[in-house]
């Protein structure tokens, strides 16, 4: 009987778990770097943005070049260390283009007042507008897990964007040169050349995306 009662108290004691059974530990996953080079060079961003609004405010217009020089710098600079050192982070994919978008958009609202900058209510709506629109776009397709990336029209808009807004700031800074003629015919195409850029790049986009929709 106690030889009996001893194979019982055998037979129903707990096991060891498995090494691969599911009460083993997990490793916990690797946080991703948020305060790394190309992510402080983004957020870098913020602040000169709004430096460059109060430049524009109180018309320091060459403070302005310098700084968008900068500005524009470190967008460069972010993206080439990200690639080049394998450092690029969901975060850095959000924020890279949402912080140059503030710096942008903020830049041509402040433009509206100053008359020689040409630059129309409407065409500030224009711009923002579709901005507005392709990031609402994008974000809608990438959450139910369509690839909704820049392309190489995107890319030419922010290029004329960005180029724009530098001979704007030079032309208003030096506007009453003598030699200016000339800035101010490159700066009045490149205007209009930004626009139809905007305008073309963001139809482009909303045919990508309603070929995207409507494909599956």
């Amino acid at each position: 009987m106690g030889k009996k009662n001893r194979i019982n108290r055998q037979t129903h004691s707990p096991k060891p778990p498995a090494p691969n059974s599911t009460n083993s530990p997990v490793a916990p996953t690797q946080k991703e770097v948020l305060w790394n080079v190309p992510n402080v060079l983004t957020l870098s961003r913020l602040p000169m943005a709004a430096m460059l609004f109060y430049f524009l405010e109180y018309n320091q217009y060459l403070y302005c070049f310098v700084l968008f020089l900068v500005a524009s710098v470190t967008d460069w600079l972010d993206g080439w260390w990200a690639r080049k050192f394998n450092q690029g982070t969901a975060f850095g994919r959000a924020f890279d283009p949402l912080i140059d978008k503030v710096l942008t958009n903020g830049a041509f609202i402040f433009l509206i007042p100053k008359e020689l900058a040409a630059m129309q209510p409407w065409m500030v709506a224009v711009i923002v507008g579709r901005e507005l629109l392709v990031t609402g776009i994008r974000g809608y397709l990438e959450s139910i897990g369509k690839k909704f990336g820049a392309d190489w029209f995107g890319k030419l808009k922010m290029f004329l964007q960005c180029v724009y807004l530098g001979a704007a700031f030079f032309y208003l800074a030096f506007a009453s040169e003598s030699w200016i003629g000339p800035i101010k015919i490159i700066y009045h195409g490149l205007l209009y050349a930004m626009l139809a850029a905007t305008v073309l790049s963001g139809l482009q986009y909303f045919s990508k995306a309603y070929s995207i929709l409507t494909r599956d």
